[in-house]
């Protein structure tokens, strides 16, 4: 078998192994095996064949890794609704309390509900209305819920 169907046989179980992982770099290095395979389909020496598969995949996978593919997006994970389901969810607050707020710091507003069969703290968003009514769970923080107000419905 010539030497270039290797080298575009091996890029192409590389692209079928990119299927199930999902992530590009997988396709980047088969990137660099076709390179490899259109070196030896132009009759350059294996070592040839070798350097220009190399380049051609750092040189991919750089380019991947600076793009926004290539970035992982850091979310918290008390605000991530992947990790805790409670994130978007709405509960009721019947009644706020004012906790006050010191040299610095804004208002605190608490309050104690019954959410999924259970009492929780709740505390309010500085940037939301304390008042009674629906609210949308913004943040998980410990055993307290960190929660804002409800979008409007038109």
């Amino acid at each position: 078998m010539a030497g270039w169907v290797m080298w575009m046989l091996a890029a192409g179980v590389l692209v079928v192994l990119e299927l199930f992982s999902t992530t590009f770099y997988l396709l980047m290095v088969a990137i660099g095996l076709a390179a490899g395979g259109v070196a030896a389909l132009a009759g350059l020496d294996i070592e040839w064949q070798l350097l220009i598969a190399a380049i051609v995949a750092l040189l991919a996978t750089y380019i991947l890794r600076r793009s926004r593919f290539g970035r992982r997006v850091k979310v918290r994970s008390e605000r991530d609704p992947n990790v805790n389901l409670d994130i978007g969810q709405s509960l009721l607050v019947d009644q706020w309390q004012h906790e006050g707020g010191t040299a610095g710091v804004a208002d605190l507003y608490t309050a104690r509900v019954k959410y999924r069969g259970a009492m929780w703290d709740v505390e309010l968003t500085p940037s939301a209305v304390a008042q009674s009514g629906l609210y949308v769970i913004h943040e998980v923080r410990g055993s307290r819920l960190i929660v804002g107000n409800a979008p409007e419905k038109h």
